[in-house]
């Protein structure tokens, strides 16, 4: 689905009240400070990409506010990945202040109060991602919040050449690419995180960092082995199994749940592959689940539906076929 919003056939007194709108529902509700309201002129593409969305917006000077009753009235949490490739752009949140200019990108959290702006105009690129989408892919995504990352080579510097690959062949692809291109997306996205040397250092303990990183990449390697513990994870990485509970003790989860969730979230990736054809049990199988009626009540209490609904809910996503002017 496209979806396009655009000032340039909107009465001046209602420019405001109508970019509003269209923010909040591209994104999440913010709160906007116009330095021009009546004169306001903005453009806003949207592109969606399975559970992925990408924007492209260009607007005159502006100021957005996530204010703390906003995040009170939302239920999951989202990340916005911004790409600026006009002007410089202004973030804060949690304290720490940014400022990211083309060449770069930034994360932003849609649970917790920021500020973000640009005094120019502005061309903006943006990701719209489910936290827990990345959170299965990279622990603690919220670490790199208010930190700009290089998207001019590397990793980055792919994932953006992506952004900009994507309106192009768009109404070319069938429901299912686009599921695919929004998932590699992610994957672009999360491989930039981690080749950037503050993936180590962005915690307390560089040591402890590395050790945390080292079992991470050790334990998605091997999701696919029933027998994963922790004495061979342990011995994998060169640590003991103390040291190891210690390591996880201020992650909010056992590594026990760590890979149940890991092993769930391959599990739904997979669900959700139009092109695979396994059974619901030979999935659970595959990825290190030993007992399918376990597996889809572990399912089910992770994701709010069982792995059979997912997977028939995917399909029927897949076979709508909507687009949209405003």
């Amino acid at each position: 689905m496209k979806t396009i919003f655009t000032t340039s056939d909107i009465a001046t007194s209602e420019r405001s009240r109508h970019w509003h709108d269209a923010i909040a529902r591209a994104y999440f509700p913010l709160e906007l400070k116009f330095r021009q309201p009546d004169s306001f002129n903005g453009d806003l593409a949207i592109w969606q990409l399975g559970d992925v969305s990408l924007s492209r917006l260009t607007s005159e000077s502006l100021l957005y506010r996530r204010q703390r009753q906003h995040c009170a009235n939302e239920r999951g949490e989202q990340f916005l990945i911004t790409v600026p490739a006009r002007s410089d752009v202004f973030f804060a949140q949690l304290g720490k202040e940014v400022r990211c200019s083309p060449g770069g990108f930034l994360l932003e959290r849609s649970n917790e109060p920021y500020e973000f702006s640009h005094e120019q105009a502005a061309d903006l690129w943006v990701l719209k991602v489910e936290a827990s989408a990345l959170a299965g892919r990279i622990r603690a995504p919220g670490r790199f919040c208010s930190m700009t990352f290089d998207a001019a080579n590397g990793a980055g510097g792919m994932f953006v050449d992506m952004l900009h690959l994507i309106p192009g062949r768009f109404d070319a692809m069938t429901d299912e690419v686009r599921n695919t291109v929004g998932q590699q997306l992610i994957e672009l996205l999360v491989l930039s995180l981690k080749a950037d040397e503050r993936t180590l250092t962005s915690a307390s303990s560089t040591v402890r960092e590395a050790h945390l990183t080292r079992i991470e990449a050790f334990v998605r390697h091997n999701l696919q082995n029933p027998d994963l513990d922790m004495d061979a994870i342990a011995r994998a990485c060169g640590i003991s199994t103390r040291y190891l509970h210690e390591l996880f003790r201020d992650t909010n989860q056992t590594l026990g749940q760590w890979i149940r969730d890991q092993r769930l979230e391959a599990c739904r990736a997979t669900l959700a592959d139009p092109a695979n054809r396994q059974t619901v049990a030979e999935i659970a199988y595959r990825w290190g689940f030993g007992d399918q009626a376990q597996f889809s009540r572990a399912f089910k209490a992770h994701f709010g539906q069982s792995p059979k609904e997912f997977r028939e809910q995917t399909r029927h996503v897949r076979m709508a076929k909507p687009s949209g002017h405003v």
